[in-house]
């Protein structure tokens, strides 16, 4: 845990040293409170980003120093997942990097480490067997589109205080256990620090909010996601492609649900904000705040009662892949289940037919 409480540390300090110096950001503050998926009432930085990846670096400084034997891959990853990384900060800078334009700097970013570490997807287990990929023109674009989907998929669920946080702190755990399992040292030690700086951020977002994650964060830590599942899955063949698959499947299924939504349902571009994905659903149709005064406090309030219903679906899928990562048949059936209840779930809410069990009944 060494490497998670240095990355937490430095990760804390400089958050609250932007945070502090709020005024000096100007373009990355969010004051666009009109828009579909915005649920806040003050200027907010953007730019939590920023602290992650300096705080990622120096704990990766660190931990180079203790053990020379990281070095290589270690840089190697930090180098591909800075290219994300300025993508997604210098939207939140200016406002003018489109989706797309993010997304190809991250399937660049994959392409560099498909090269630099070997980070391929090269099978795919089935029940009672695995089937081997050969072929470069088939196991290339799989791998880019694979990891740049989750980077995107990340971004895409960074709705609401400490969701996203949250989230990939779960599933970075989850990597750094399944890893020490198998002696992946490079996972561990990778995994452990991003948790950490992460978590030094979640500790000023999560519940008022006072520094947001903005595309920066979120493509970096999307990014690093993908390739710490993939590499673990690849470098330890003991370890079910169904694991990664199973851990991810709440931002993946996410995305591609609203994908699915936009194109056939609304007859939009898939690329179209909107502000019904479940986790505003949730926000506007169960919490039931959203219903009462909308004054900044009471807000706040209702945006930090939102995620943890959406921690507890990850968690659905976390737990399983944690427990059961060897067992491709057992994460199958898992995968099965969650998007059976994400859909069910989703078509409750959107029909005005929220369980009664997700309702909180306190008034403002």
């Amino acid at each position: 845990m060494f490497s998670f409480l240095v990355s937490f540390f430095f990760s804390a300090l400089l958050t609250l040293f932007v945070i502090k110096q709020v005024r000096l950001h100007g373009r990355a503050l969010d004051s666009d409170f009109a828009a579909v998926q915005k649920v806040h009432a003050h200027k907010v930085a953007r730019i939590g980003g920023i602290p992650i990846f300096i705080a990622v670096l120096c704990g990766a400084a660190i931990s180079i120093w203790r053990v020379t034997a990281l070095a290589n891959p270690l840089l190697s990853l930090l180098l591909c997942s800075s290219i994300a990384f300025m993508g997604g900060i210098a939207e939140d800078y200016t406002g003018k990097v489109s989706a797309a334009r993010r997304l190809l700097l991250t399937m660049a970013a994959a392409l560099l480490a498909y090269y630099l570490i070997d980070a391929r997807l090269d099978r795919i287990d089935i029940p009672f067997g695995s089937w081997q990929l050969r072929h470069a023109w088939l196991i290339l674009p799989l791998t880019v589109l694979a990891v740049a989907g989750i980077a995107n998929a990340v971004n895409i669920i960074d709705g609401f205080n400490g969701l996203a946080s949250v989230v990939t702190i779960c599933m970075l755990m989850s990597l750094a256990y399944v890893a020490a399992q198998v002696g992946d040292v490079f996972v561990v030690v990778t995994a452990l620090i991003v948790a950490g700086a992460t978590a030094g951020f979640l500790i000023w977002n999560y519940p008022v909010g006072l520094i947001f994650l903005g595309d920066g964060g979120a493509y970096f830590l999307g990014f690093v996601l993908g390739e710490l599942a993939l590499l673990l899955v690849v470098r330890n063949p003991q370890v079910s492609t169904w694991y990664a698959v199973l851990l991810l499947i709440y931002p993946a299924f996410e995305t591609v649900f609203s994908a699915y939504r936009r194109m056939f349902v609304r007859g939009t571009s898939p690329a179209m904000p909107d502000g019904i994905h479940l986790h505003s659903l949730i926000f506007r149709r169960v919490v039931q705040w959203a219903v009462g005064r909308k004054e900044g406090r009471a807000l706040v309030r209702r945006n930090a009662l939102t995620s943890p219903y959406l921690w507890m679906l990850s968690l659905m899928a976390v737990i399983p892949a944690t427990v059961f990562w060897r067992h491709t048949e057992v994460l199958i059936a898992f995968c099965l289940l969650f998007i059976v209840t994400y859909v069910w779930l989703y078509a409750r809410i959107v029909r005005f037919k929220s369980p009664r069990w997700l309702i909180w009944s306190k008034k403002d």
